[in-house]
């Protein structure tokens, strides 16, 4: 492109010959005119928009604050219900460990008001000299997720604590430990002695409770019973099965209470004291048989539980 220049200062034409790469740059340079002033025109109009009193910048302001402020609730209501869904689950958990801790103060043999779970623990302390700071929404977020693991954490060692306590408990009820008879006292123990009847030597393969006829026998651990009949030794004679190859046997009573099937509890009145059988006078024979073999029954009376 050439352009020619003509005035009567000039002592002759002056031609100027332009390129594209011109044309570009000029192009370019206006155009960036352009837009440096309508930026400085908007920011003029929105800075001193209140003081000039256009209605309709007025009216684009209002609306482009109420679509922020819009925004910024809906972004702070989102947390909101994302931290009451947290807490909701937070308060599921605690309540499942209250439950958990009062089951296991029971089993434990503490009593549950002793612990004081329904209170909130105390807690206290001076002042630190060090400033305090706000918990920014992030670190309120993490102190939940963290608050969150630790309590699932806590309740399942809880659920295994007390799974054990369970079992413990009831491998003790099932352990024939509880004396069959209130106040009686050994007439003959486990073990070899002189036969009564034979004045042999003989080994004898229970505990004989002195007690007067009629006095209730009690069952030395809960379990099934799978003999209540009269034995010609024996007499009335009830064993009861504990489970585990455990069975305890209750000799020469005066009366049976219970039939075979029958399930008893710990502590439970199964007959009452008698001189049936091979005996000399009223009295219970009691023995404890693991796997068909006589144990001592001294060693698990002497047991706690």
């Amino acid at each position: 492109m050439n352009i020619i220049l003509v005035s009567e200062k000039l002592p002759k034409a002056r031609t100027i010959t332009l390129g594209w790469s011109h044309v570009i740059a000029s192009g370019a340079l206006i155009l960036t005119l352009v837009i440096l002033l309508a930026g400085a025109l908007n920011y003029g109009i929105l800075r001193f928009a209140a003081e000039l009193h256009i209605p309709y910048v007025k009216d684009v302001l209002v609306s482009i604050q109420q679509q922020q402020h819009q925004k910024t609730q809906s972004y702070l209501q989102d947390n909101l219900n994302a931290m009451a869904v947290r807490l909701g689950q937070m308060q599921a958990q605690l309540l499942r460990l209250d439950t958990l801790g009062e089951r296991l103060a029971k089993l434990a043999g503490f009593k549950p008001q002793e612990l004081m779970f329904n209170e909130i623990p105390g807690r206290g302390g001076a002042a630190s000299s060090i400033p305090s700071q706000n918990l920014s929404l992030g670190d309120f977020t993490r102190q939940i997720d963290l608050l969150t693991r630790q309590l699932e954490d806590r309740g399942d060692k809880l659920g295994l604590l007390e799974s054990m306590y369970t079992l413990e408990s009831a491998r003790k009820k099932l352990t024939p430990t509880k004396l069959p008879v209130d106040g009686g006292w050994y007439s003959s123990n486990f073990g070899w002695r002189i036969d009564p009847f034979t004045g042999q030597r003989a080994f004898h393969e229970g505990i004989d409770f002195m007690a007067e006829e009629g006095t209730p026998i009690y069952a030395a651990a809960a379990g099934v019973v799978v003999y209540s009949e009269f034995h010609p030794q024996y007499g009335n004679m009830i064993e009861v099965d504990h489970g585990n190859d455990l069975i305890s046997r209750y000799a020469h009573a005066s009366k049976r209470l219970v039939k075979i099937g029958d399930v008893v509890l710990r502590g439970s009145k199964i007959a009452e004291v008698g001189r049936t059988g091979r005996a000399t006078g009223a009295h219970l024979h009691f023995e404890v048989r693991q796997r068909g073999a006589a144990r001592n029954p001294a060693q698990f009376l002497q047991l706690p539980g």
